[in-house]
């Protein structure tokens, strides 16, 4: 009789004492976990390609004569006079930029909208050699827009600030000098 009590004992008195459960009254096994208080956590696919192309032409002609004949009168000792200007600009310009950001990036919803939609930020810092590249994305998505995995793809996003931004030895040789924003700035 003593072994039988001291088993139960054994096997009853931890679950009583601790009160645990093999059940998680928190799990929703039929249901999808997508975002919809802030603290949840969205991954965003980020799939952006731009490609943009800008060209300009500019052709500016300026001549300006003066002439002036021999003086009469009290002024016959001057000679003519004749000045000449004659100014041409030509100027071709042609810019052509592609740029390419392909990553995952986990995002924190930070506000619900009243009409359900959600405010997501994420910042990722990847750093290569000397160089830290930064990738910000702020934006408004919509629950439904997530799948089942908890992604959303970059192009579902509403008014989507997506930047990368470069700091190191690269970014810094890229930059012109301080002389050359200068004469950018003047001319």
């Amino acid at each position: 009789m003593k072994k039988i009590l001291c088993v139960l004992m054994v096997v009853i008195f931890p679950a009583v004492s601790f009160g645990g459960s093999l059940w998680d009254d928190r799990a929703n096994w039929f249901a999808d976990a997508r975002p919809g208080r802030v603290g949840d956590i969205v991954t965003v696919l980020v799939d952006e390609q731009t490609d943009a192309s800008d060209e300009s032409n500019m052709d500016i002609k300026k001549s300006s004569t003066l002439s002036v004949t021999e003086g009469t009168g009290i002024l016959s000792f001057i000679r003519g006079l004749a000045l000449g200007t004659d100014n041409s600009t030509k100027g071709d310009g042609s810019i052509e930029r592609t740029h390419s950001a392909t990553t995952t990036l986990a995002c924190l919803v930070t506000e619900v909208l009243p009409n359900g939609n959600l405010v997501i930020e994420g910042t990722r810092d990847v750093r290569t050699s000397d160089e830290i590249l930064q990738l910000m994305l702020v934006g408004v998505i919509r629950p439904q827009d997530v799948n089942s995995d908890n992604q959303i793809n970059s192009r579902l996003i509403a008014n989507a600030e997506i930047s990368v931004k470069g700091r190191g030895v690269i970014s810094r040789t890229q930059k012109p000098g301080v002389i050359t924003q200068i004469l950018q700035t003047v001319f």
